[in-house]
């Protein structure tokens, strides 16, 4: 399959979790397990119960800072993404901004021999060029795998959130932006080398997102 999809999965317990991951593999090439929505101490029973499924599983604990659920302290957060790390994920989520201030996670993640995905979002905006080519020339010192991700009030915000591909060198690049006005890019962003796009099973799980039936239409991809 030329175009891969990554179904977000945002469940409230681990049953969930495991239920609606099995659906999801049978649909698409990764799924992303969103650790934040569940309640801090069903984390470790959620890693037991989907581990086999892991080298498939994109996981993300966001804190509410970062447009996410996760309820506990930072401390407490840092201290899961390092257990997460140690079930050997197919991609651990850290966003660039907990990277940027935690020497000591950098360092931890380093010696687990983590596949890191650094990420970054903007929930209000696009911001201009050169500040996004700044940005992703900082993440990329984390690691070769970058998300950037935007809000688009205007089609030249997608435009420009599009044209980072451009600039990617050997980064595996995800960058498109959210909401109505970012759609397309969702979509275009694949055609243009980013490894695959986040799509949902039915609701959207983030502002603009497709489902995995609708991009597997649009992009011919139907089994």
């Amino acid at each position: 399959m030329k175009y891969k999809t990554c179904i977000s999965v945002a469940e409230k317990t681990p049953q969930k979790v495991k239920q609606t991951l099995k659906i999801a593999l049978k649909k698409s090439n990764y799924v992303e397990v969103r650790f934040d929505f569940l309640k801090i101490e069903q984390i470790p029973e959620t890693l037991e119960m989907i581990k086999k499924d892991l080298s498939k599983i994109v996981c993300t604990l966001r804190p509410k800072t970062e447009g996410g659920k996760f309820t506990g302290n930072e401390k407490e957060r840092i201290a899961i993404l390092k257990l997460i790390a140690e079930y050997t994920p197919f991609l651990l989520d850290v966003e660039f901004n907990t990277l940027k201030k935690n020497v000591q996670l950098r360092k931890y993640l380093k010696s687990t021999k983590t596949k890191l995905l650094v990420s970054w979002h903007d929930f209000k905006k696009t911001p201009n060029s050169t500040q996004l080519k700044n940005k992703i020339n900082q993440m990329s010192k984390f690691s070769t795998n970058v998300k950037i991700v935007s809000t688009a009030k205007t089609t030249n915000d997608s435009t420009r959130m599009l044209e980072l591909y451009s600039k990617k060198g050997k980064m595996n690049l995800i960058s498109f932006a959210m909401g109505d006005f970012g759609r397309v890019s969702r979509i275009l962003c694949l055609y243009l080398g980013s490894p695959y796009t986040y799509v949902s099973l039915g609701k959207a799980v983030a502002p603009g997102q497709f489902s995995v039936d609708e991009v597997n239409n649009i992009i011919n991809l139907k089994k």
